[in-house]
């Protein structure tokens, strides 16, 4: 599966193409509102703010998966970001990270960058994976892996 063909829901409900960040260093984050990591919210807003003009894009999954911690719809949601978090990067329609009806972007994260002990199952709310400008999955982060935390990282790729 190529990375640049999966097909995504913009959290307004537009039609597009992860092709619309080639070239660009992404860091994919699946998020909730109601979760004990919802502030890192601001961490990765921060990250998009230092490094977006560098080619840095942080894509937002909203997922309901885990604790049923993102339980509303996306307007809501989208609402909820940028009233509490002043969110400005791309985020998209809820999706499954897991399970049967995973997203197919999920789907490839996993099988390109298992967790540990090899397990591709994602356990909790904003699991971070960066991903290189050609679309190479670099580094899984868990969930309590800060924004911060990799922004070294982040910056040696820029």
């Amino acid at each position: 599966m190529n990375l640049y063909d999966i097909d995504l829901v913009t959290i307004d409900g537009k039609p597009q193409k992860m092709d619309a960040y080639r070239s660009k260093t992404l860091l994919i984050v699946n998020v909730a509102s109601e979760c004990g990591f919802t502030p890192q919210y601001e961490g990765l807003q921060a990250l998009y703010d230092k490094f977006r003009d560098r080619g840095f894009v942080v894509l937002g999954f909203p997922c309901n998966q885990f604790g049923h911690q993102e339980p509303s719809g996306e307007a809501e949601i989208e609402r909820f970001c940028t009233r509490n978090y002043g969110v400005t990067f791309p985020m998209f329609a809820k999706i499954d990270v897991n399970g049967v009806n995973a997203h197919p972007l999920y789907k490839h994260l996993k099988s390109e960058k298992p967790g540990f002990l090899g397990t591709e199952a994602i356990k909790w709310n904003f699991t971070k994976f960066l991903v290189s400008s050609d679309g190479t999955v670099l580094k899984r982060y868990a969930s309590n892996d800060k924004p911060e935390a990799i922004e070294a990282d982040l910056a040696a790729r820029l």
